[in-house]
């Protein structure tokens, strides 16, 4: 007796499933690299200026970059460089 191949309706769903949960580790993962990088820190200072203090006017990023090589100069703390 020969056994007939029915294909499986869930395999299309289970692939779809993983390669959303690929992507999403994925940009997990660029985030906290970007995150611990500091590539995401003029965003973060923008959004909590806006959050907090709403009539400041911020820094360009040009102003934000220097003004942060110019903290961590003064004060270098534990960084790897």
């Amino acid at each position: 007796m020969q056994r007939t191949s029915i294909p499986d309706a869930t395999a299309p769903r289970a692939r779809k499933s993983l390669g959303a949960r690929l992507a999403r580790a994925g940009r997990g993962v660029r985030w906290y690299v970007t995150t611990l990088m500091g590539d995401r820190a003029y965003d973060v200072y923008v959004t909590h200026l806006r959050a907090h203090h709403p009539e400041a006017e911020p820094l360009t990023e040009r102003q934000f970059w220097r003004q942060r090589a110019r903290e961590q100069d003064r004060n270098p703390g534990a960084r790897c460089c």
